[in-house]
């Protein structure tokens, strides 16, 4: 329970800054920051890197939210916590939605990934650590975004958080 809530945690800080930033008609805003990838901790496992999944892990799934837009979904059989948190603001509609699927994390970042890339979205952030996995995307014009944070919580069991917004 105190990894998952560390892992939300974490999620919850990547989201923050952008939420707060300056306002999205500012030079600085308008930048599409590189992609970071986190090192991953000193270990004495010895794992196996993945590659990013190909197009077919962008298929099915349903939306996190009525009204959510294409690359806000969940991963298929997946099953929600609790119904998603929806709101508007400024830049459009949002939402944060909790899910636990059978699928390994790994798994459900290149499904999120695919989701976001075929919505012409690009990655602004990507960290494994752990058993954790985060995943971050903006559109061009920084309106848009999706944040995905899986982590495995039990054998065979990943918890997904995945918060959006849709854009103008």
């Amino acid at each position: 329970m105190k990894r998952f809530l560390a892992v939300i945690a974490l999620g919850c800080a990547a989201a923050l800054p952008a939420a707060c930033g300056p306002d999205a008609d500012t030079p600085a805003a308008a930048e599409t920051p590189a992609p970071v990838e986190a090192a991953a901790p000193a270990s004495t496992e010895t794992t196996t890197p993945t590659a990013p999944a190909a197009a077919p892990a962008a298929t099915g799934g349903e939306p996190a939210a009525a009204g959510a837009p294409a690359f806000a979904v969940l991963y298929p059989g997946a099953t929600l916590d609790a119904p998603a948190v929806v709101a508007s603001s400024a830049t459009g509609p949002g939402g944060l939605a909790t899910y636990t699927t059978d699928a390994d994390p790994d798994a459900v970042i290149a499904f999120h990934r695919g989701k976001a890339e075929a919505a012409g979205l690009t990655t602004s952030m990507a960290m494994n650590q752990g058993d954790a996995r985060a995943y971050g995307a903006t559109s061009a014009d920084g309106d848009a975004n999706l944040q995905v944070v899986a982590s495995a919580v039990e054998p065979g069991r990943t918890s997904v958080q995945i918060s959006w917004i849709a854009g103008r």
